[in-house]
Parts: C-alpha cells; structure tokens; sequence
C-alpha cells in the first residue's frame, strides 16, 4: 500500500510526501497503528483554526506532527497555542527531510 497523497484536492509537498513515506513504513513494521494526513482541525479562537500535517495514531497515545522546512510567523504561533489549548496530545515538529 501506498501513502495517500491527495486531500479534497490538495497535493503534499515534497518533504510531507517523503515523511509520508516514512510513516508507512513505520505503520508496516508495526511501530505506529496508522496516519492521516491533514485529516483533523483544532479550533483555536473564532475563525482561528490549525490543522497539524499528520495525526499519528500510536497504540497508547496520539501525535500531531508538523512537517516543516521554514516557518512563517503565524503558523508557528497557531502551533504554539495549540500545544497550550490541547496538551493532552502530544505534538512533534519534523524538520524538512533532504537527501
């Protein structure tokens, strides 16, 4: 099975798409129970919301994880509240795979 590279339209980036691909490996050797790409939004205040990359599903806890190369000022602010609002999940950054 493949990574899903498509939402309602959208495409992943090169590094989404490469860290996609790591996902699924991690999911066939057993590491993670699945993934979902872009598939949930957290709302952060009235028309405020941050939709982390992936939601990693692990067998006794869930991760957000933010696949980034640079960051522009408001989605590393919308991050930061997130973690402060949802701290009953735990999110991690991935820095832009090269190479």
């Amino acid at each position: 099975m493949r990574p899903i590279y498509r939402r309602y339209g959208k495409e992943m980036n090169k590094a989404e798409q490469k860290y996609a691909q790591q996902l699924e490996l991690m999911k066939r050797a057993g590491e993670i129970m699945d993934y979902r790409y872009e598939r949930i939004k957290l709302k952060l205040a009235d028309n405020t919301f941050y939709t982390p990359d992936f939601f990693v599903i692990y067998k006794d806890r869930f991760e957000f994880h933010e696949v980034k190369g640079f960051w522009e000022d408001d989605a590393r602010v919308k991050y930061k509240v997130a973690q402060e609002q949802f701290p009953f999940f735990d999110f991690k950054t991935i820095q832009r795979l090269r190479k």
